[in-house]
């Protein structure tokens, strides 16, 4: 925390710096309080305030001018050495303009301006009048974040993956009423662009900016919003804002995404956490709290901090400032992709509980925590992740997505995803998401909290020549562990051919430098089976591009025991009460690893977390599905199941050997599963299957 200021005679400046402070209300109310801690310090002369409303009698000292306004402060010859200006957002440009023309240095509350045209204004007009402008992100004027700056240049936790910022706050009606500007894009014409991302938790963006070692304009690469609202305002209170840096900072341009809410069912301390190949960093930046994971454990650490108005006063230069207007450049730019976006669009109420009352009363987003979590983790936003509420415009009902879906008789069953969102990191992949029961449960799952690199429903191997086409980390025998390697590998669509119940696609599996190392010709087929059932086939064949033959292989083929899945994979939803079975054996431990004509999970289906209460049109939870998969007629493949650590199946390819893909001689399997509503017995599975006329 700032250190109390104690003078003595040596220290004591010939003359004070003169301060005058724009805006006495709302956050002023804290300027005042510090200028009252530095001014019993001898660091400053408080000579003026100005504000339409003045303080309450007795909140000055007697010799502290007031004025209505800035401009008739700066006329009234009080000659402030610096302006502080804490006053509406819409308001921040022009003041640091009459300031900076005055001749004074400027201490800016966030967000220092409302536009990119602003920011560029305000940094020429500094520049020629040679004042100091410094921006009120106290946050970097944390000691955490040099310390975190030499803990990742030691490779403390690594070589860096990405940065979050992410926020878990939750604001009432009051705090939307505190002002004319508060909640609004613009107001009278005249740019505001409040928000959760630019304002409520503008401090975790530029906290997360200044630790990806991106400070001016120049160091974003992109930045792209995801912009939702819960409350009767015009802006944000929940959104994924995902930047693309540069590379120029100190950890090589990672990607930073931000996910923040204002509606979340209790407040949290904001974070920003910086993710590496040996570990993670966590700064608990309202606290100065850093918590470092490592291979050898938790430890955690708390830093002091520099008052930024301190640090302005004490200042010779722009090179002396820890928040200077120069350094947040990049949160400008997030702020410009904001102000330029589409209006924030309305979380339908179906998805919202208020809870209070009155102007006590605040929104409560479900299932919040878990997105906030699963954005962060995975750098995806909302839309990505296919939150309920993102799928379907709550104003006119018209859907937002233009992938491909598969349907039987009518009803959307499958989505296709691309894949070309999915960080790099989790090896993007073409994949089927959400996958639903006739009667709209969702029975699959992607980007989840505990492995965000799986995918819903398709092919991934961890293992093609060295290279990870399957995600997140590698197991090597050598390490006779899981490692972060720079080794993932992405499956993109060269081409496809679309017909009534079928969807044949070429594929190209691309190295991590792009070059070709296997093709695939895969197939999809579904029809109705019943009234309550359907089938999904899925038809794949490898082989190797590379003139030379390719080995697949798994955790399994590497020396992990029990670990060979890759090749056909399926992630589950949360399923209550699973039940877990196949012609001779039940239960996970059993099932796993035998070979067998097919394996039935069936339970609960928790459909109103992973996007397809919109389709029924209820978001209630518990839906009764059973999933039936059917062996690959083309070789003996062992099933691999989980379900007490994460629900998954696949068939694996290399249990505990690679198969070889060569040129002329790929590697082909084909999966049939039966999505069905309700619980299936022994005797059911067994009659559907012949009725399908398939092998068992």
């Amino acid at each position: 925390m700032t250190q109390p200021l104690t003078a003595s005679a040596a220290e004591v400046p010939s003359r004070l710096p003169r301060v005058a402070l724009v805006g006495v209300h709302g956050f002023g109310e804290r300027h005042l309080a510090n200028l009252d801690r530095l001014a019993a310090a001898g660091a400053l002369d408080l000579v003026a305030v100005a504000d339409p409303r003045p303080p309450a009698d007795g909140k000055l000292d007697p010799g502290v001018e007031v004025f209505p306004s800035l401009d008739e402060l700066l006329a009234a010859g009080t000659g402030p050495d610096v302006v502080i200006i804490s006053t509406p957002i819409q308001t921040h440009a022009p003041l640091a303009l009459a300031a900076l023309k005055a001749g004074a240095n400027v201490y800016l509350e966030k967000p220092p301006v409302a536009s990119m045209e602003q920011y560029q204004e305000v940094m020429a007009t500094a520049a020629s009048a040679g004042r100091l402008v410094q921006v009120g992100f106290q946050s970097l004027g944390s000691e955490a974040l040099p310390a975190i700056e030499t803990l990742v240049a030691a490779g403390e936790i690594g070589e860096v993956r990405g940065l979050s910022a992410t926020g878990l706050w939750l604001r009432t009606q009051s705090y939307f009423k505190r002002s004319r500007w508060a909640g609004k894009r613009s107001l009278n014409g005249t740019d505001v662009v409040d928000g959760v991302v630019t304002n409520a938790l503008a401090h975790a963006v530029a906290t997360g900016l200044r630790l990806a070692g991106a400070r001016t304009v120049s160091d974003v690469a992109s930045v792209e919003t995801d912009l939702y609202r819960a409350n009767d305002t015009e802006s944000d209170d929940t959104s994924v804002v995902r930047v693309r840096t540069t590379g120029t900072g100190l950890v090589g341009g990672p990607v930073l995404t931000c996910a923040l809410t204002l509606c979340a069912p209790v407040q949290s301390a904001p974070a920003v956490t910086v993710y590496g190949t040996l570990g993670q960093l966590t700064l608990f930046y309202t606290e100065d709290r850093v918590e470092i994971t490592t291979p050898q454990g938790v430890r955690t650490e708390t830093f002091g901090r520099t008052d930024l108005l301190e640090n302005l006063l004490s200042a010779g230069s722009e090179e002396d400032l820890l928040s200077p207007l120069s350094g947040v450049g990049a949160y400008v730019a997030v702020l410009e992709a904001i102000r330029t976006a589409e209006a924030p669009r309305l979380i339908h109420p179906d998805y919202v509980t208020w809870e209070g009352d009155g102007d006590d009363s605040h929104p409560v987003v479900h299932g919040i925590e878990s997105l906030i979590r699963r954005a962060a983790l995975g750098q995806a936003t909302f839309a990505e992740l296919g939150a309920p509420w993102t799928d379907v415009a709550a104003d006119s009902g018209a859907a937002l997505s233009n992938l491909p879906e598969f349907r039987v008789n009518g009803t959307p069953v499958a989505t296709l995803q691309d894949g070309t969102r999915i960080r790099p990191t989790s090896s993007p992949r073409p994949y089927l998401h959400p996958v639903r029961t006739l009667a709209g449960t969702v029975v699959t799952d992607h980007v989840p909290e505990d492995h965000v690199w799986h995918l819903g429903a398709g092919v991934a191997i961890q293992d093609v020549d060295g290279i990870n086409f399957w995600g997140g980390r590698t197991y090597t025998r050598d390490a006779g562990a899981y490692v972060w390697r720079k080794n993932h590998g992405r499956i993109v669509t060269d081409s496809v051919d679309d017909s009534e119940g079928q969807r044949r696609e070429q594929l190209s599996w691309l190295g991590p430098d792009g070059s070709p190392v296997l093709r695939e010709q895969r197939e999809w087929r579904w029809a109705a089976v019943g009234h309550s059932a359907w089938k999904l086939t899925l038809d794949f064949t490898l082989e190797s591009v590379t003139g030379r033959p390719a080995l697949l292989g798994s955790p399994g083929s590497n020396g992990r025991p029990q670990g060979g899945y890759g090749g056909f994979f399926w992630r589950l939803p949360k399923v209550g009460d699973a039940t877990i079975w196949t012609p001779d054996s039940r239960g996970e431990d059993a099932v796993h690893g035998t070979a067998a004509p097919w394996l039935a999970w069936s339970g609960t289906f928790d459909a109103g977390t992973t996007g397809a209460a919109h389709v029924t049109g209820d978001p209630r939870l518990g839906h009764p599905a059973t999933l039936v998969f059917l062996a690959s007629p083309q070789a003996p493949d062992p099933w691999f199941v989980r379900h007490s650590g994460y629900p998954g199946v696949g068939l694996s390819l290399a249990w505990d050997a690679p198969v070889t893909a060569a040129p002329g001689n790929p590697v082909r399997r084909t999966v049939t599963v039966l999505v069905t509503d309700g619980f299936l017995a022994t005797q059911d599975i067994e009659q559907l299957i012949s009725s399908l006329g398939e092998p068992a």
